[in-house]
């Protein structure tokens, strides 16, 4: 039987993936008798756990986040994405996605940086997250919310995504208009998966499955989307984009999106400028300042 997810070089390292619910014991058992009894039911289940998103409680810092933000929301064809704007007169708009189950609210600190230093900062609520309508998000869905809010706001200088996020930025790809239709002056990757197939077979480790339906997983997508799972992939996508310069932080000690993925991801990227950071993790890249510094420095 074919496999349309290409076969990873080395096994990806076994981490903490965000979108399982509680009760992993209980979901293990319950996968396991359904693949034992049909494939296809168990893929159908996993399908809809694994785009299928957490709506978090909102944490107290969200409010202040956004308290200086303008709430707009745009059309898409996932539903009504929710977005937001700071300093709607800054000079140059930069467009900030977040990763999996995550909010535009979590970028709070990284639009004062960027407003701080003359930019407009605009945060989107992905698909069936934060404010945005929608129940689940796929690679696709989650790139059209994107585009949607790209084509609303006008001209993209750069723009700066998180995980899931800088996988569906750049993978899809989005396409970021200019007004002389040239490349997109900068953009900043964090944490970002290399592969599709990386991130299925965690899954897939997590949940104990058997690696048939990861393979499922990659029909069905080929299906839905009329390309290869794999062609999804930083590892494949990142080195043919439109970009005039691209910088990639990743944190040596990411639980949930390994080093080795960043890695793999620079040694297919010539001209990237990859950046380790150490000590903080999948999610404080985002708000520590020494990485806003750097993020505004790439900028300039």
């Amino acid at each position: 039987m074919e496999t349309l997810f290409e076969p990873a070089p080395v096994r990806p390292a076994k981490v903490l993936y965000p979108s399982v619910p509680p009760g992993l014991k209980f979901l293990r058992l319950q996968l396991r008798l359904q693949a034992a009894l049909s494939e296809e039911w168990a893929f159908r289940s996993t399908w809809r756990l694994f785009t299928t998103p957490r709506r978090l409680p909102v944490k107290a810092w969200e409010a202040s986040a956004l308290a200086k933000a303008q709430s707009h929301s745009v059309q898409a064809g996932s539903g009504r994405v929710a977005y937001y704007e700071w300093n709607a007169t800054g000079g140059r708009t930069v467009l900030l996605v977040h990763g999996w189950e995550h909010r535009a609210s979590f970028w709070g600190s990284m639009a004062a940086g960027l407003v701080a230093a003359g930019y407009r900062a605009v945060a989107l609520d992905g698909p069936a997250h934060g404010a945005s309508e929608g129940q689940r998000a796929t690679l696709v869905s989650f790139a059209g919310a994107i585009q949607a809010v790209a084509d609303a706001i006008g001209p993209v200088y750069a723009v700066v995504a998180h995980s899931f996020g800088a996988a569906c930025t750049a993978g899809v790809p989005v396409q970021f208009k200019q007004p002389d239709g040239g490349k997109l002056p900068r953009l900043v990757l964090m944490s970002a998966p290399s592969s599709t197939r990386n991130v299925a077979e965690r899954f897939a480790d997590l949940l104990r499955l058997p690696h048939s339906v990861v393979d499922h997983m990659a029909r069905f997508i080929q299906q839905q989307f009329n390309r290869k799972a794999e062609s999804f992939s930083l590892v494949e996508a990142g080195r043919h984009l439109p970009v005039q310069r691209a910088l990639l932080l990743h944190d040596r000690h990411d639980l949930n999106v390994p080093f080795t993925d960043a890695e793999a991801i620079a040694a297919s990227w010539p001209a990237l400028d990859f950046r380790a950071t150490s000590g903080l993790g999948h999610n404080r890249i985002m708000r520590d300042s020494g990485v806003l510094a750097q993020v505004v420095e790439f900028l300039a």
